[in-house]
């Protein structure tokens, strides 16, 4: 029974009140901008055109419908965010509520999540980048622009992805002051590209090419909702971040459902309007820049450039928190002796988890450069649903076993909001394709093997007993 058992949460409050190494800086307001900065990115200017092609203008509802699944799943993070305020996400919360092996298991999953997604929209940025630069005549040798095995390319490393990994990973080394500033003022400048795209493009909609409304019928809004489930990737970073956080109990809970909202809201007014400019089918043949391909069909190709400079920017802002909330989630499980204790060392000066972020920054940056992880998508998608799944089953176990701890956020109506939170999550995960569950079940099947091998036996809580 030693696999299952729970870290004390009051021991983890009291980390969380005073004994930490890291520094405390981010508000409510950061915090926002911290989930908008991991939400707003590759689904918005990417997945959209991948999304309308499966769903047609019905693409709106497959974004509400991802949204439902995320915004039951954050009434449950706000809770336990601000019950156990420290750095792990739901990781930590598991720990605290369903035992050591389903806290690893969630951990090792969370791995999956982070660590594919920077690599994953690092290639996008590239591609963004480099269509950039083509604008000013300038254009990288064919070997440095994508990773070997592309399809209609010769590339053998995709410079640009790698490049903007490790810049990122210096920023975020040298602390989460400096990291916060640059965030901020990114999400700020996508936000208002974000709506000039809205105020230009309101103006050139044709109702008629939102007929037929869902030409797939609910299935091909399902299967659209499971693919651009993605766009809300990274939300949970917030969570990540509660040992940083200068008021957890309140801000946390702000933090998280405020950017979920704020971003809900602006996929579908831009969804609306971008299908509305292009009929679906177009498309097909453009889906890797769908925003800025409706400002060209309305030839407003100023607004369009400007777009796909939002677009890097997005991308940038995504690569930043994800990467960030990658190395809080290592910190978090060497700190509890699951992982070698080089990942919870700390820079007596940055006050960051130095060695940890450099060695995972450089994982991503190689990945991104050297494979071609467009088709990733999915395998992203069911780490993170399987995640918000178990962090809504941990909530109704937390408040029925220890139902007199101090909850400065409590959800509603539990146990049915979170369990609705279950069904919608497992509902998503079967839209996934088959393949992508064997991926995910080898991946889970590799990190037992660490568990067992090595994980298990250096626990704190087995040091302890």
């Amino acid at each position: 029974m030693n696999l299952f058992r729970k870290k004390n949460v009051k021991s983890m409050l009291d980390m969380a009140q005073g004994k930490s190494k890291l520094k405390r800086d981010l508000t409510a307001w950061d915090l926002t901008l911290l989930g908008i900065g991991a939400i707003i990115g590759t689904g918005i200017f990417v997945l959209t055109g991948t999304g309308a092609v499966k769903a047609g203008p019905a693409l709106v509802i497959s974004f509400i419908l991802a949204a439902v699944a995320c915004g039951l799943a954050a009434l449950s993070y706000a809770e336990l965010a601000s019950l156990v305020p420290v750095s792990g996400s739901v990781y930590t919360y598991s720990y605290a509520t369903l035992g050591e092996l389903i806290a690893w298991i969630i951990g090792w999953d969370l791995v999956l999540e982070y660590l594919f997604a920077v690599s994953s929209v690092s290639v996008g940025w590239s591609g963004y980048f480099q269509s950039l630069l083509s604008g000013f005549g300038i254009n990288l040798p064919e070997a440095l622009t994508a990773a070997p095995g592309v399809p209609g390319k010769s590339g053998i490393f995709n410079l640009p992805a790698f490049l903007i990994v490790m810049i990122i990973t210096f920023l975020l080394s040298r602390g989460i002051r400096e990291s916060k500033k640059v965030n901020n003022l990114m999400v700020i400048i996508k936000i208002l590209v974000v709506l000039l795209f809205i105020a230009v493009g309101i103006g050139y909609v044709k109702p008629a090419h939102w007929s037929p409304f869902a030409p797939f019928g609910f299935s091909g809004i399902f299967q659209a909702a499971a693919l651009v489930f993605f766009a809300y990737v990274g939300f949970d970073a917030v969570a990540a971040a509660a040992e940083e956080t200068r008021n957890p109990k309140k801000d946390l809970p702000k933090g998280l459902l405020f950017s979920l909202g704020i971003c809900t809201l602006l996929y579908v007014i831009v969804t609306l309007i971008m299908t509305g400019i292009v009929h679906y089918q177009q498309f097909n043949q453009n889906m890797d820049h769908p925003v800025s391909l409706a400002l060209e069909v309305a030839h407003q190709n100023w607004a369009a450039g400007i777009v796909d400079l939002g677009a890097i920017m997005g991308m940038t802002t995504v690569i930043l928190v994800m990467l960030y909330g990658q190395t809080r989630i290592f910190f978090s499980m060497s700190r509890d002796g699951l992982l070698p204790k080089v990942f919870s060392q700390v820079h007596p000066r940055f006050k960051t988890p130095y060695s940890s972020t450099w060695l995972l920054g450089t994982i991503a940056a190689f990945i991104g450069a050297l494979l071609p992880l467009d088709k990733l998508a999915e395998l992203v998608n069911i780490g993170t649903l399987s995640a918000f799944a178990l962090v809504s089953v941990g909530v109704i176990v937390l408040r029925y076993k220890q139902p007199d701890l101090p909850r400065a956020f409590r959800c509603p109506g539990v146990p049915y909001l979170p369990g609705l939170a279950v069904l919608a999550c497992l509902f998503l995960m079967s839209q996934l394709k088959w393949i992508t569950w064997v991926a995910f079940l080898v991946w889970l099947g590799i990190g037992l093997i660490v568990y067992f091998l090595y994980s298990r036996k250096h626990s704190l809580l087995n040091q302890e007993k």
